[in-house]
Protein backbone atom coordinates (compact mmCIF):
# COMPACT_ATOMS: atom_id res chain seq x y z
CA UNK A 1 0.00 0.00 0.00
CA UNK A 2 1.36 3.46 -0.89
CA UNK A 3 2.28 5.91 1.83
CA UNK A 4 -0.66 8.14 2.94
CA UNK A 5 -0.44 11.59 1.36
CA UNK A 6 -1.05 14.70 3.44
CA UNK A 7 -3.08 17.55 2.00
CA UNK A 8 -1.07 19.51 -0.56
CA UNK A 9 0.55 22.78 0.42
CA UNK A 10 -1.53 25.81 -0.29
CA UNK A 11 -4.91 24.03 -0.22
CA UNK A 12 -7.73 24.70 2.21
CA UNK A 13 -6.89 21.56 4.19
CA UNK A 14 -3.29 22.66 4.70
CA UNK A 15 -4.42 25.89 6.38
CA UNK A 16 -6.81 24.30 8.89
CA UNK A 17 -6.28 22.00 11.80
CA UNK A 18 -6.47 18.33 10.72
CA UNK A 19 -9.47 16.43 12.04
CA UNK A 20 -10.14 12.83 12.97
CA UNK A 21 -12.02 12.52 9.65
CA UNK A 22 -8.84 13.49 7.78
CA UNK A 23 -6.88 10.83 9.64
CA UNK A 24 -9.50 8.17 8.88
CA UNK A 25 -9.65 9.06 5.18
CA UNK A 26 -5.88 9.13 4.67
CA UNK A 27 -5.33 5.92 6.64
CA UNK A 28 -8.17 4.14 4.87
CA UNK A 29 -10.00 3.22 8.08
CA UNK A 30 -13.13 4.21 9.92
CA UNK A 31 -13.33 7.15 12.30
CA UNK A 32 -14.09 4.69 15.10
CA UNK A 33 -10.82 2.84 14.48
CA UNK A 34 -8.87 6.11 14.64
CA UNK A 35 -10.62 6.91 17.92
CA UNK A 36 -9.58 3.55 19.34
CA UNK A 37 -5.94 4.23 18.49
CA UNK A 38 -6.08 7.72 20.03
CA UNK A 39 -7.55 6.26 23.22
CA UNK A 40 -4.95 3.45 23.40
CA UNK A 41 -7.48 0.67 22.90
CA UNK A 42 -5.86 -2.78 22.62
CA UNK A 43 -8.49 -3.88 20.08
CA UNK A 44 -6.68 -2.63 16.97
CA UNK A 45 -4.37 -4.72 14.79
CA UNK A 46 -0.71 -3.74 15.03
CA UNK A 47 -0.33 -2.94 11.32
CA UNK A 48 -3.47 -0.81 11.35
CA UNK A 49 -2.30 1.04 14.46
CA UNK A 50 1.08 1.75 12.86
CA UNK A 51 -0.57 3.11 9.71
CA UNK A 52 -2.86 5.41 11.69
CA UNK A 53 -0.04 6.61 13.95
CA UNK A 54 2.06 7.40 10.86
CA UNK A 55 -0.70 9.64 9.47
CA UNK A 56 -1.19 11.31 12.85
CA UNK A 57 2.53 12.05 13.07
CA UNK A 58 2.69 13.34 9.47
CA UNK A 59 -0.19 15.75 9.95
CA UNK A 60 0.74 16.74 13.49
CA UNK A 61 -2.77 15.86 14.64
CA UNK A 62 -3.67 16.48 18.30
CA UNK A 63 -7.09 15.48 19.71
CA UNK A 64 -9.30 18.30 20.95
CA UNK A 65 -10.10 17.49 24.60
CA UNK A 66 -13.30 19.57 24.57
CA UNK A 67 -14.67 17.81 21.50
CA UNK A 68 -13.76 14.42 22.93
CA UNK A 69 -15.46 15.36 26.17
CA UNK A 70 -18.70 16.23 24.38
CA UNK A 71 -18.61 12.94 22.51
CA UNK A 72 -18.00 10.83 25.60
CA UNK A 73 -20.20 12.74 28.07
CA UNK A 74 -17.21 13.69 30.23
CA UNK A 75 -14.39 16.18 29.80
CA UNK A 76 -10.97 14.74 29.12
CA UNK A 77 -9.76 16.18 32.38
CA UNK A 78 -8.04 14.48 35.29
CA UNK A 79 -8.16 16.00 38.76
CA UNK A 80 -5.43 16.04 41.38
CA UNK A 81 -6.92 16.34 44.87
CA UNK A 82 -4.58 17.20 47.75
CA UNK A 83 -4.40 18.69 51.22
CA UNK A 84 -0.65 18.25 51.74
CA UNK A 85 1.12 21.16 53.49
CA UNK A 86 4.36 20.43 51.61
CA UNK A 87 4.35 22.39 48.33
CA UNK A 88 7.22 20.37 46.84
CA UNK A 89 5.22 17.15 47.20
CA UNK A 90 2.38 18.72 45.22
CA UNK A 91 4.75 19.99 42.50
CA UNK A 92 6.50 16.62 42.13
CA UNK A 93 3.17 14.79 42.02
CA UNK A 94 1.89 17.15 39.31
CA UNK A 95 5.03 16.57 37.24
CA UNK A 96 4.51 12.82 37.50
CA UNK A 97 0.88 13.08 36.42
CA UNK A 98 1.88 15.23 33.45
CA UNK A 99 4.56 12.67 32.51
CA UNK A 100 1.93 9.93 32.41
CA UNK A 101 -0.61 12.05 30.52
CA UNK A 102 1.80 13.11 27.80
CA UNK A 103 0.36 12.43 24.37
CA UNK A 104 -2.98 11.25 25.76
CA UNK A 105 -5.04 14.38 25.07
CA UNK A 106 -5.95 14.64 28.76
CA UNK A 107 -5.45 17.83 30.74
CA UNK A 108 -4.78 18.26 34.47
CA UNK A 109 -6.79 20.34 36.94
CA UNK A 110 -5.92 20.63 40.64
CA UNK A 111 -8.11 20.88 43.72
CA UNK A 112 -6.51 21.91 47.02
CA UNK A 113 -8.79 21.12 49.93
CA UNK A 114 -9.05 20.87 53.71
CA UNK A 115 -10.24 17.54 55.10
CA UNK A 116 -11.14 19.25 58.36
CA UNK A 117 -13.59 21.61 56.64
CA UNK A 118 -17.29 20.85 57.19
CA UNK A 119 -17.81 21.40 53.44
CA UNK A 120 -14.96 19.07 52.39
CA UNK A 121 -17.14 16.41 50.74
CA UNK A 122 -19.57 18.91 49.20
CA UNK A 123 -16.66 20.85 47.73
CA UNK A 124 -15.11 17.67 46.35
CA UNK A 125 -18.40 16.57 44.76
CA UNK A 126 -18.87 20.02 43.22
CA UNK A 127 -15.33 19.99 41.79
CA UNK A 128 -15.78 16.59 40.11
CA UNK A 129 -19.27 17.26 38.76
CA UNK A 130 -18.64 20.84 37.64
CA UNK A 131 -15.54 19.85 35.68
CA UNK A 132 -17.14 16.59 34.43
CA UNK A 133 -13.86 14.85 35.27
CA UNK A 134 -12.77 11.62 33.65
CA UNK A 135 -11.16 10.65 36.95
CA UNK A 136 -9.17 11.82 39.97
CA UNK A 137 -5.92 11.00 41.71
CA UNK A 138 -6.34 11.26 45.48
CA UNK A 139 -3.15 11.96 47.46
CA UNK A 140 -2.49 11.77 51.22
CA UNK A 141 -4.27 12.52 53.42
CA UNK A 142 -7.40 12.78 51.21
CA UNK A 143 -6.59 9.33 49.83
CA UNK A 144 -6.76 7.90 53.36
CA UNK A 145 -10.30 9.19 53.89
CA UNK A 146 -12.82 6.44 53.11
CA UNK A 147 -15.52 9.06 52.65
CA UNK A 148 -13.71 10.50 49.63
CA UNK A 149 -13.33 7.08 47.97
CA UNK A 150 -16.98 6.28 48.68
CA UNK A 151 -18.03 9.58 47.12
CA UNK A 152 -16.10 8.83 43.92
CA UNK A 153 -17.81 5.43 43.68
CA UNK A 154 -21.21 7.00 44.31
CA UNK A 155 -20.93 9.58 41.55
CA UNK A 156 -19.24 7.18 39.12
CA UNK A 157 -15.90 8.94 38.88
CA UNK A 158 -12.81 6.81 38.27
CA UNK A 159 -10.16 7.23 40.97
CA UNK A 160 -6.74 6.10 42.13
CA UNK A 161 -5.54 6.54 45.71
CA UNK A 162 -1.89 7.15 46.59
CA UNK A 163 -1.26 6.02 50.18
CA UNK A 164 1.40 4.52 52.42
CA UNK A 165 -0.57 1.25 52.76
CA UNK A 166 -3.13 -0.57 50.65
CA UNK A 167 -6.65 0.70 51.36
CA UNK A 168 -8.62 -0.42 48.30
CA UNK A 169 -8.71 -2.82 45.36
CA UNK A 170 -5.42 -2.95 43.39
CA UNK A 171 -6.84 -1.00 40.44
CA UNK A 172 -7.56 1.90 42.80
CA UNK A 173 -4.25 1.90 44.70
CA UNK A 174 -0.65 3.00 44.49
CA UNK A 175 1.05 1.95 47.72
CA UNK A 176 4.15 3.93 48.78
CA UNK A 177 5.25 1.57 51.62
CA UNK A 178 6.39 4.36 53.97
CA UNK A 179 7.02 1.85 56.78
CA UNK A 180 9.99 0.51 54.81
CA UNK A 181 11.44 4.01 54.67
CA UNK A 182 11.19 4.37 58.45
CA UNK A 183 13.10 1.10 58.80
CA UNK A 184 15.84 2.37 56.47
CA UNK A 185 16.31 5.50 58.60
CA UNK A 186 16.55 3.52 61.85
CA UNK A 187 19.00 1.01 60.41
CA UNK A 188 21.29 3.78 59.16
CA UNK A 189 21.42 5.61 62.49
CA UNK A 190 21.89 2.41 64.46
CA UNK A 191 24.72 1.29 62.20
CA UNK A 192 26.47 4.62 62.83
CA UNK A 193 26.36 3.85 66.56
CA UNK A 194 23.58 6.14 67.77
CA UNK A 195 21.52 5.07 70.77
CA UNK A 196 19.84 8.35 71.83
CA UNK A 197 17.65 8.82 68.79
CA UNK A 198 14.67 11.19 68.49
CA UNK A 199 11.78 11.28 66.05
CA UNK A 200 9.74 14.24 64.81
CA UNK A 201 6.49 12.88 63.37
CA UNK A 202 4.09 14.45 60.92
CA UNK A 203 0.49 15.30 61.85
CA UNK A 204 -1.59 12.36 63.17
CA UNK A 205 -4.20 12.88 60.43
CA UNK A 206 -1.67 11.49 57.92
CA UNK A 207 -1.32 7.71 57.81
CA UNK A 208 2.24 8.23 56.63
CA UNK A 209 3.13 9.71 60.03
CA UNK A 210 2.15 6.47 61.76
CA UNK A 211 3.72 4.20 59.14
CA UNK A 212 7.07 6.01 59.18
CA UNK A 213 7.18 5.90 62.98
CA UNK A 214 6.13 2.24 63.14
CA UNK A 215 8.84 1.17 60.72
CA UNK A 216 11.39 3.30 62.56
CA UNK A 217 10.57 1.79 65.96
CA UNK A 218 10.44 -1.77 64.60
CA UNK A 219 13.93 -1.52 63.16
CA UNK A 220 15.31 0.06 66.34
CA UNK A 221 13.86 -2.70 68.50
CA UNK A 222 15.34 -5.37 66.24
CA UNK A 223 18.73 -3.85 67.07
CA UNK A 224 18.13 -3.69 70.81
CA UNK A 225 17.27 0.03 70.81
CA UNK A 226 14.06 1.92 71.52
CA UNK A 227 12.51 5.32 70.95
CA UNK A 228 12.20 7.03 74.33
CA UNK A 229 8.85 8.69 74.92
CA UNK A 230 10.49 12.05 75.63
CA UNK A 231 12.31 11.89 72.29
CA UNK A 232 9.10 11.36 70.25
CA UNK A 233 7.52 14.71 69.35
CA UNK A 234 4.83 15.76 66.88
CA UNK A 235 5.40 18.16 64.01
CA UNK A 236 3.20 19.32 61.14
CA UNK A 237 5.24 18.41 58.02
CA UNK A 238 6.32 22.09 57.86
CA UNK A 239 9.68 23.87 58.18
CA UNK A 240 8.41 25.97 61.08
CA UNK A 241 7.34 22.92 63.08
CA UNK A 242 10.77 21.40 62.45
CA UNK A 243 12.45 24.42 64.01
CA UNK A 244 10.12 24.38 67.03
CA UNK A 245 10.41 20.65 67.70
CA UNK A 246 14.14 20.71 67.00
CA UNK A 247 14.67 23.39 69.64
CA UNK A 248 12.76 21.32 72.18
CA UNK A 249 14.78 18.18 71.51
CA UNK A 250 18.16 19.91 71.45
CA UNK A 251 17.44 21.64 74.77
CA UNK A 252 16.97 18.28 76.54
CA UNK A 253 19.56 16.78 78.85
CA UNK A 254 20.85 14.46 77.73
CA UNK A 255 20.03 15.61 74.24
CA UNK A 256 19.60 13.11 71.39
CA UNK A 257 22.64 12.47 69.22
CA UNK A 258 20.43 11.86 66.16
CA UNK A 259 17.04 13.16 65.00
CA UNK A 260 14.86 11.54 62.35
CA UNK A 261 12.35 14.03 60.96
CA UNK A 262 9.27 12.67 59.20
CA UNK A 263 9.88 14.77 56.08
CA UNK A 264 12.57 16.98 54.56
CA UNK A 265 10.81 20.25 55.41
CA UNK A 266 10.91 19.41 59.11
CA UNK A 267 14.49 18.12 58.82
CA UNK A 268 15.49 21.49 57.34
CA UNK A 269 13.88 23.12 60.37
CA UNK A 270 15.85 20.85 62.72
CA UNK A 271 19.08 21.84 60.95
CA UNK A 272 18.21 25.49 61.53
CA UNK A 273 17.46 24.81 65.20
CA UNK A 274 20.87 23.11 65.55
CA UNK A 275 22.63 26.14 64.03
CA UNK A 276 20.75 28.47 66.36
CA UNK A 277 21.87 26.33 69.31
CA UNK A 278 25.50 26.51 68.19
CA UNK A 279 25.63 22.80 67.39
CA UNK A 280 27.48 21.23 64.48
CA UNK A 281 25.84 18.74 62.13
CA UNK A 282 26.77 15.89 62.08
CA UNK A 283 29.60 16.26 64.67
CA UNK A 284 27.22 17.11 67.55
CA UNK A 285 23.93 15.80 66.20
CA UNK A 286 22.95 13.82 63.09
CA UNK A 287 19.79 14.70 61.16
CA UNK A 288 17.92 12.56 58.66
CA UNK A 289 14.78 13.42 56.68
CA UNK A 290 12.22 11.70 54.47
CA UNK A 291 11.23 12.37 50.81
CA UNK A 292 14.47 13.49 49.10
CA UNK A 293 12.85 16.51 47.53
CA UNK A 294 15.03 19.14 45.86
CA UNK A 295 15.66 20.93 49.15
CA UNK A 296 17.60 17.95 50.54
CA UNK A 297 20.60 18.41 48.24
CA UNK A 298 20.55 22.23 48.52
CA UNK A 299 20.87 22.50 52.29
CA UNK A 300 24.16 22.70 54.14
CA UNK A 301 25.14 20.22 55.22
CA UNK A 302 23.38 18.27 52.50
CA UNK A 303 20.64 16.13 53.99
CA UNK A 304 20.70 12.39 54.44
CA UNK A 305 17.13 11.31 53.73
CA UNK A 306 14.83 8.50 52.67
CA UNK A 307 13.93 8.92 49.02
CA UNK A 308 10.34 8.42 47.92
CA UNK A 309 9.94 8.59 44.12
CA UNK A 310 6.92 10.92 44.16
CA UNK A 311 7.16 11.85 40.48
CA UNK A 312 7.34 8.20 39.42
CA UNK A 313 4.41 7.38 41.69
CA UNK A 314 2.37 10.16 40.10
CA UNK A 315 3.13 8.83 36.62
CA UNK A 316 2.07 5.34 37.61
CA UNK A 317 -1.10 6.59 39.33
CA UNK A 318 -2.40 8.47 36.29
CA UNK A 319 -1.51 5.66 33.89
CA UNK A 320 -3.44 3.25 36.07
CA UNK A 321 -6.34 5.70 36.11
CA UNK A 322 -6.34 5.83 32.31
CA UNK A 323 -6.30 2.04 32.10
CA UNK A 324 -2.82 1.75 30.69
CA UNK A 325 -0.64 -1.19 31.59
CA UNK A 326 2.51 -0.48 33.56
CA UNK A 327 5.59 -0.30 31.36
CA UNK A 328 7.43 -3.08 33.16
CA UNK A 329 9.77 -0.94 35.27
CA UNK A 330 11.23 -2.65 38.30
CA UNK A 331 8.67 -2.28 41.15
CA UNK A 332 11.60 -1.67 43.54
CA UNK A 333 12.11 1.70 41.84
CA UNK A 334 8.90 2.89 43.55
CA UNK A 335 9.96 1.87 47.05
CA UNK A 336 11.63 4.12 49.64
CA UNK A 337 15.43 4.04 49.62
CA UNK A 338 18.10 5.66 51.74
CA UNK A 339 20.22 8.49 50.31
CA UNK A 340 23.28 9.15 52.50
CA UNK A 341 24.70 12.68 52.41
CA UNK A 342 26.55 14.93 54.87
CA UNK A 343 24.06 15.41 57.72
CA UNK A 344 24.65 12.04 59.43
CA UNK A 345 27.75 10.63 61.08
CA UNK A 346 28.97 8.78 64.15
CA UNK A 347 27.68 10.05 67.52
CA UNK A 348 29.91 12.40 69.57
CA UNK A 349 32.04 10.99 72.38
CA UNK A 350 30.19 12.04 75.52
Amino acid sequence: MSKPRAPEDGGVESRRRPTINDIARLAGVSKKTVSRVINASPFVRADTRERIEAVIAELGYAPDPQARGLAYGRAFLIGLVYDNPNPQYVVNMQLGLLDGMKGSGFELVVHPCDRASPTFLDDLRSFVERQRLFGVVLTPSVSEDERAAALMAEIGCAYVRVASVSLDRPEHMIETRDRLGGREAAAHLAELGHTRIAFVSGPPTFRSSHERRSGFEEALEERGLHLAKAYAVEGAYTYESGIARGRELLAMSPRPTAIFAGNDEMAAGVLQAARQAGLRVPEDVSVIGFDDFQIASRLWPTLTTVRTPTREIGRLAVERLMGREDDGRDPKSRLPSLVVRDSTGAPPND
